[in-house]
């Protein structure tokens, strides 16, 4: 499975990611205000800011649930150098875990079905859907990649949320994307959980995929990223290397409030 996810071609790519300029507006106010950014393949990016600062409005606008402004000043939303892209064709391209996507897959359906799903984009398999032997294959080594082989046959209804979670990360892993997504993923994750959960990303990180991790927790950020986005008020307000990004001083304006910042073995904590 390592090998399967590696790409040794990886530095020939184009940016996997690139917005300059890009504004959106929902409800009449702008939740994207003139944003720059650009990740490069096989890079993982932490991306922090408090609740209502935009983080989960950029990733829905680079899987078009949200569409930019058009501007004078030109406005540009690339992925893998390529400017229009049909969903379906993305949603394999980018793999994305998210809170919400965990309440509409918590159902009586069993695990392998959930993971065999995201060949579909759908949640379950239905009538339509042909699973050929070859896809059943690869879900089943993402599942033990994942090391949760052992529930395949359960119902997604019947799972922790720590178990949940890493079953939508073998959905998101299974039509090998280029990079993997999470949107706030430790949300309602016990100690335990937090860390199989952890170890997972690492994993992933590891084989060579890109990780976004979309978050308002530090405990989140795992080792293996190296570069943070600070988002405040829809606008990006700090981007480099982690150690420079993550102060007390940065934290502190970030979310209005005095912090204090703790780094142990490559995570880290916050506290006010």
């Amino acid at each position: 499975m390592d090998e399967q996810l590696q790409n040794p071609e990886i530095e020939n790519f184009p940016p996997l990611l690139e917005m300059k300029n890009v504004t959106v507006v929902r409800g009449g106010k702008k939740i994207l205000d003139s944003v720059s950014l650009s990740i490069k393949p096989g890079e993982h990016v932490a991306i922090i800011g408090p609740n209502g600062s935009g983080k989960s409005s950029l990733i829905k606008t680079l899987t078009k649930e949200y569409h930019p402004l058009a501007r004078a000043d030109g406005l540009v939303l690339k992925i893998m150098g390529k400017e229009t892209w049909h969903v379906f064709e993305l949603r394999k391209l980018l793999g994305i875990v998210s809170g919400e996507l965990q309440q509409t897959c918590c159902r009586q359906i069993r695990v392998l079905d959930v993971v065999l799903s995201g060949f579909f984009s759908s949640i379950g398999i239905y009538y339509n859907h042909k699973v050929t032997p070859e896809m059943e294959a690869r879900a089943e080594e993402v599942l033990e990649f994942l090391e949760i082989s052992h529930l395949t046959d359960r119902l997604m209804c019947e799972l922790s949320t720590g178990e949940a979670r890493r079953v939508l990360i073998g959905r998101a892993l299974v039509h090998d994307p280029q990079a993997l997504f999470l949107d706030e993923p430790a949300n309602s994750l016990d100690l335990k959980a937090l860390h199989s959960f952890r170890e997972s990303v690492r994993k992933i990180a590891l084989s060579g995929k890109s990780v976004i991790l979309v978050t308002h927790n530090l405990q989140d950020v795992i080792p293996e990223i190296s570069r943070v986005v600070l988002i405040k008020e829809g606008k990006i307000f700090r981007d480099g290397k982690k150690e420079e990004v993550l102060t007390d001083a940065n934290l502190s304006e970030l979310f209005s409030l005095s912090v204090k910042v703790l780094e142990r073995e490559g995570y880290y904590q916050a506290w006010s």
